[in-house]
């Protein structure tokens, strides 16, 4: 389990009690075995981001250490423990936190709130700040943003007729990079309707080999001999690719039939229909964004 940033502080502080100049990614490996981190955690990254959540908090929980002056910076990107570090850990504390750090006035004046902070501090916002990163924040904040987005849109999309939907399906896939083009995906789409396919999409601009396509706007969840009839019509086509999109789920039954049939059947449900539109930017459109940046180290180095 990755820890959080406050939880890195004091090994971290340990680590340079020896009183050596260390890098950043000196202390990131020798933090990530006292964590027993796996490569898979170590790798972890933050939504959106190409940051390593690890590193990011290894990152925030030395600006800590360093603005409480138990750190402070050297050239070329190295740092050390200061006096005032090592009597912390003559102090031999059980835990190094924000709580803990706020008898230093030099902390109290980094952490002081904004402007903005003051007009909502009731809500909580400094207390977030800290036990969370700023990074944690933005995480938590889209990925709730996220789940409300989906869910409104899946139900908005539950609403429409079945020909919009069938629209729906079409500007997606061609979104997705399916069907040539909008015209050529229109043609096809809807123009079967026999034998449970309800159309055809080109799997390639070029058109090397089709996909057959069964689009369901349904509330019920989509049974296995659901599937066993879109397999069968794919059969009876010759053809050895199908999607099956509803904007319900699939039961464990007809998920485990898909899985296990010769031909390739991808199942497409509610929760990842809406995934995909706003993945791909269908039926949304974007209100605002936010660059996240953080200074190059390497720019800064004098040879």
């Amino acid at each position: 389990m990755i820890p959080d940033f406050q939880s890195i502080m004091l090994p971290l502080l340990e680590i340079t009690g020896d009183k050596k100049e260390r890098t950043l990614q000196e202390v990131r490996n020798s933090l990530a075995k006292y964590f027993n981190l796996t490569e898979e955690e170590i790798s972890e990254l933050l939504s959106k981001s190409k940051q390593q959540i690890f590193n990011n908090r290894v990152g925030w929980a030395r600006t800590y250490l360093k603005k409480a002056e138990l750190l402070v910076y050297t050239p070329k990107g190295h740092f050390k423990i200061t006096d005032r570090g090592l009597k912390v850990l003559q102090e031999k504390p059980s835990k190094i936190d924000v709580k803990y750090l706020k008898r230093f006035p030099e902390l109290l004046e980094f952490i002081k709130p904004s402007k903005k902070e003051k007009k909502i501090k009731g809500k909580g916002v400094e207390l977030l700040l800290e036990e969370k990163t700023p990074e944690d924040l933005l995480e938590i904040g889209y990925e709730k943003y996220q789940e409300k987005l989906l869910s409104d849109l899946l139900e908005k999309v539950k609403e429409c007729s079945p020909e919009f939907f069938e629209r729906l399906v079409v500007e997606l896939l061609v979104s997705m990079g399916y069907g040539g083009s909008f015209e050529d995906a229109g043609k096809a789409i809807g123009k079967s309707g026999d034998e449970g396919i309800d159309g055809i999409i080109k799997e390639d601009k070029l058109g090397l080999d089709v996909i057959y396509i069964q689009a369901k706007r349904w509330t019920s969840s989509v049974s296995r001999p659901d599937i066993q009839k879109f397999a069968g019509a794919l059969l009876g086509k010759k053809a050895k690719k199908g999607v099956f999109i509803t904007t319900s789920i699939f039961s464990e039954s007809a998920i485990e039939y898909a899985r296990n049939i010769e031909n390739k059947i991808i199942l497409v449900d509610g929760e990842q229909l809406s995934k995909y539109m706003v993945d791909n930017g269908v039926g949304v459109s974007e209100i605002t964004s936010y660059k996240i940046k953080k200074i190059d180290l390497d720019y800064f180095t004098e040879e």
